[in-house]
């Protein structure tokens, strides 16, 4: 998602909007997908979160450099099962454990793919396997991180403007970043007026997991400028790889997942 509220400069208008079309092709593909997986629970949606975190840890090993991806692939498969039999108390032991485990052999920054997907994955079988709240909790959070990625796309190439972090992320600009945000949280305010919530309190959290989904757009940047590279991988058309369409996921589901914790039985994690 680097991209997709990044601003070209004023010059360039015409171009503003050339990837448009590949971004929306992609969307309307994927989106569809993990809606059904969502509203089917269960082993629909197992599946592609587990399917998701194999895919990253491929991709990170390949960034790190490593000839072949599948062991840290592996690694992931390992939390994704584990999080899955034993609950995520012992997916997150999982995942420290793997974590440190892979230090010795995959080196630091390849073991550290292992907490920075795993932990989201974790988060996002919890969250929906959640009772009585499960669908609307990560419903909920889809629709946040969605909203702030469109409403920063618009809001940023259409208004441009100063740029937010021009030495990790030079396309970035603030008025994409309080698009993102007020768009972001006004999805998740919405879902909450739709169903009975509480729409003022929803904005709110939608404003926190808006502004950590970005702080992980930028971090996911960030890696990238220090690894010299555009795109985190080829898999998604229009979007790059993996890590580049669901960095803000990497981020802000573990923050959803413990908003939901100090919530009692049966309320949405917005309260």
């Amino acid at each position: 998602m680097p991209a997709l509220f990044e601003a070209v400069n004023k010059p360039a208008t015409r171009n503003r909007w050339s990837d448009l079309s590949v971004r929306a092709a992609s969307a309307l593909v994927l989106g569809p997908v993990a809606l059904l997986c969502l509203w089917r629970g269960g082993l629909w949606w197992d599946v592609l979160v587990g399917a998701a975190m194999v895919g990253l840890g491929h991709e990170w090993a390949k960034l790190s450099g490593r000839k072949h991806g599948w062991p840290l692939a592996g690694l992931m498969l390992i939390v994704w099962a584990v999080s899955l039999s034993m609950g995520v108390g012992a997916g997150l032991q999982a995942v420290l454990f793997l974590g440190i485990a892979a230090w010795p052999g995959f080196g630091r920054f390849a073991a550290a793919g292992v907490p920075y997907a795993g932990l989201c994955g974790v988060a996002l079988l919890w969250l929906r396997h959640r009772p009585e709240t499960g669908m609307l909790d990560t419903a909920f959070l889809i629709l946040v991180i969605w909203g702030t990625d469109i409403g920063a796309y618009v809001t940023g190439r259409w208004l441009g403007g100063a740029k937010l972090a021009p030495r990790v992320s030079p396309g970035k600009t603030w008025s994409g970043a309080l698009g993102g945000l007020v768009i972001g949280a006004a999805c998740g305010a919405g879902l909450a007026a739709a169903t009975l919530g509480a729409p003022l309190r929803a904005f709110g959290v939608g404003v926190l997991l808006s502004l950590v989904a970005q702080a992980g757009d930028l971090l996911e940047s960030a890696i990238k400028r220090k690894l010299g590279v555009k795109d985190s991988g080829r898999t998604i058309p229009g979007h790059g790889g993996l890590f580049d369409r669901l960095d803000g996921f990497l981020t802000a589901a573990p923050l959803a997942a413990l908003f939901a914790v100090f919530m009692q039985g049966g309320t949405a994690l917005w309260g």
